[in-house]
């Protein structure tokens, strides 16, 4: 279970979501979610994906750090005790812990189910209930946090001792990090937060994301509210005033001035100037800062910053004949993702660009009828099948269904017309229309 991909599968049902006290209801799944999260992040606050709980009954997945050639060198230390059961363990963890990769946007998932649930249904009596865990993983978040806001090196020049460390025996350069697995120079009191990976699990090059910053700072100034609302005045303060701090951060490190586009907000940063122009097709992304809340789509320098990621400047969009998307590293190229053409959808009022990329998407799924991790961009104009990876993805299949609901409520006009491949552009409505 990762922390972020389990929360953003949840987010999907989030427009469905009423207040509902039944052991068998939506809520409670959310419910549910949360406690779990919660547990891990006290846990392991620095890991990002985890195994199914002792109540679960399920035997654990061979842990990553187990069996990557060699043990994954990891600091501070995976935890050598059960948190669940106080069983002591001889070894790292792998009852609970699967990988432990350092990903901000992990915990800013957390914060985010938490404050979609509590906007949908009000139910601070749930937080209230759940108060000890639920204030104690937000401790554990803030902590985790502040111990990763500093540089590189001290004051007086000396190298600062790491927050966190992951070194792995791999022959692919994303899966560990550089400087004995500290990864490259980050300039301290930027005021934003370092993460040692991307949301696709791949090694940051600049360790200053910018989406995940966004995106963590968002959810804290949410999350206050709820901290607030259960009686600790104290905490939801520390939450806001980070919360402010990131985002002045992200405001003047994260902007940078592109020749072609004008102002733009760079994927990564390291505060001494340099930035990694680009967008991945993971959540958070660029492209997809609207629809966490950080800025509103018309935001000018977000649009800017859409052109770009949605040209072929970003070295991480792919193009042909079969579907134009962002993609990224993880896959490589050539390989778009149908996530990232999902997200231009969610993040465009223009209806030709909301038809092209629908009708893309319903054609691309090489007749499983869902949605893969990436697609071949070539593979149709080759004569090849259609090359496709993780046709049962379930973070793109959720995000999939999200979209319609989205654009039932913004346009449901667009969802009256045939997206047969063989239909003419803008079709009425027939045995190809996605609403009949």
């Amino acid at each position: 279970m990762w922390l972020r991909d389990s929360a953003h599968q949840l987010q999907s049902y989030a427009s469905l979501l009423k207040p509902d006290p039944s052991a068998s209801s939506l809520a409670s799944l959310f419910r549910g979610a949360i406690n779990l999260q919660a547990r891990y992040i006290l846990a392991a606050p620095h890991c990002n994906a985890f195994n199914a709980p002792p109540e679960a009954d399920l035997p654990p997945a061979a842990a990553t750090f187990l069996t990557s050639g060699t043990s994954d060198y990891v600091m501070p230390p995976i935890p050598q005790a059960d948190p669940f059961s106080g069983t002591p363990a001889s070894e790292p963890n792998a009852t609970t812990v699967f990988e432990c990769k350092y990903e901000l946007d992990s915990l800013a998932s957390f914060l985010q189910l938490c404050a979609t649930y509590h906007a949908a249904t009000d139910d601070t009596a749930f937080f209230g209930r759940a108060r000890g865990s639920f204030l104690a993983a937000v401790r554990a978040i803030l902590d985790t946090a502040a111990e990763l806001r500093g540089g590189t090196y001290n004051r007086d020049g000396s190298v600062a001792l790491p927050p966190y460390q992951f070194r792995r025996q791999t022959s692919t350069a994303t899966e560990t990090l550089a400087n004995d697995g500290a990864g490259n120079p980050v300039k301290g009191g930027t005021g934003m937060v370092r993460s040692a990976f991307r949301p696709s699990d791949d090694a940051c090059i600049y360790q200053l994301f910018v989406p995940a910053n966004m995106m963590f700072s968002r959810y804290l100034s949410a999350c206050a509210r709820i901290v607030e609302a259960v009686g600790d005045a104290v905490l939801a303060k520390r939450m806001r005033g980070l919360a402010g701090e990131i985002r002045k951060g992200v405001e003047r490190y994260g902007r940078v001035d592109h020749r072609g586009y004008g102002r733009v907000y760079a994927y990564e940063v390291d505060g001494y100037g340099g930035a990694g122009l680009m967008d991945d097709a993971n959540i958070p992304s660029l492209l997809s800062a609207p629809l966490f809340g950080y800025l509103d789509r018309d935001d000018p320098i977000y649009q800017n910053t859409r052109r770009f990621v949605l040209s072929e400047d970003n070295p991480y969009f792919m193009w042909g004949p079969v579907l134009n998307s962002t993609g990224g590293p993880h896959i490589g190229p050539g390989m778009a993702w149908p996530m990232g053409l999902i997200v231009r959808i969610l993040t465009s009022d223009d209806d030709n660009e909301i038809v092209s990329s629908l009708r893309q998407l319903l054609s691309s799924t090489d007749g499983y009828g869902l949605m893969h991790e990436s697609v071949n961009t070539h593979s149709e104009s080759s004569g090849e099948v259609l090359t496709a990876r993780g046709g049962r993805f379930s973070w793109a299949n959720g995000l999939f269904g999200q979209m319609i609901l989205d654009l039932n409520e913004r346009k449901p006009h667009l969802l009256k017309l045939s997206y047969q491949p063989s239909s003419n552009q803008g079709a009425e409505s027939g045995p190809g229309s996605i609403l009949q």
